[in-house]
């Protein structure tokens, strides 16, 4: 309960201070490239439930037509706009309104697409999947640049498959079994640290 009315007071906090720089992003985002602002995605969250996450469009319109799911060092996909929003992690701040709405969280393991999560070990998925997911996590500031180092391998999707959801997954049960209130706020600061680095 105190972790919902941390997130619901947060969120909302976040949403009207953060509201001119949502609204400017917006703008740039349609004026960059053809396309809608948001980009919508179906994700697993909390008990298996499928919902749609919102980030701000960073691919061109076409991307999932012309690559895999996951995004490999300096895909080309990549808007103008979307190469600053991802560095500076703009782009996930619309998920503030997802955890308002109670599909995500402000901490918690990140949502995957359904086709990985069908890929998860029964038991860890039982548990990762035991919360909801949110928007930052251990494996998130583990794994900061995951595309440079997935674009490093001979086959990116079979080395994220096999290598680095293993270990987020690993990451997500610890970060379940041990959750608090005070380490959420450490890993929020811990985040904020990182973007700014």
């Amino acid at each position: 309960m105190a972790k919902r009315l941390f997130d619901i007071v947060c969120a909302g906090i976040g949403l009207l201070l953060l509201s001119p720089l949502l609204l400017a992003v917006a703008v740039w985002v349609r004026l960059d490239s053809p396309g809608p602002v948001m980009f919508r995605q179906e994700r697993v969250g909390r008990f298996g439930a499928t919902f749609r996450i919102h980030k701000f469009r960073t691919m061109r319109v076409d991307a999932p037509r012309l690559g895999p799911q996951i995004t490999i060092g300096d895909d080309a996909r990549i808007t103008r706009s979307g190469r600053w929003l991802r560095a500076s992690k703009v782009d996930e701040l619309p998920q503030l309104w997802d955890v308002l709405r109670g599909a995500m969280s402000l901490v918690g393991p990140r949502p995957e697409v359904p086709r990985y999560v069908a890929l998860y070990p029964a038991e860890l998925r039982e548990l990762v999947l035991s919360v909801r997911p949110g928007i930052t996590d251990p494996a998130s500031l583990s794994f900061r640049n995951e595309s440079e180092l997935l674009a490093r391998a001979e086959d990116p999707e079979r080395e994220y498959v096999e290598v680095v959801m293993p270990m987020k997954l690993r990451l997500a049960a610890d970060y379940v079994r041990n959750a608090s209130l005070g380490g959420d706020i450490r890993l929020i600061l811990a985040t904020l640290g990182a973007i700014k680095a």
